[in-house]
């Protein structure tokens, strides 16, 4: 039996992607904070600075996975 899979996780590439997003979009303290800049890379090289490298379930920022171009056009859409 051929069973389709869905190639999305809620309209994301991945659940790390969705993860990251879920949690830029729904914690005040790193939504404000993304608002800063322009780019999903700055956002994240800024995070690893500071000493956070995982979202608090413990995905990475850095993951590998991640979909930086809908990342990226998420920041942008925040400053907006």
């Amino acid at each position: 039996m051929d069973v389709k899979t869905s190639e999305t996780y809620n309209g994301w590439k991945n659940y790390e992607t969705w993860n990251i997003a879920l949690w830029i979009n729904n914690d005040e303290g790193l939504h404000d904070f993304a608002k800063g800049f322009s780019s999903y890379d700055d956002f994240k090289d800024t995070l690893k600075d500071l000493g956070t490298i995982t979202t608090p379930d413990n995905i990475a920022f850095d993951d590998s996975r991640l979909d930086i171009d809908a990342l990226d056009n998420m920041i942008f859409e925040l400053n907006e």
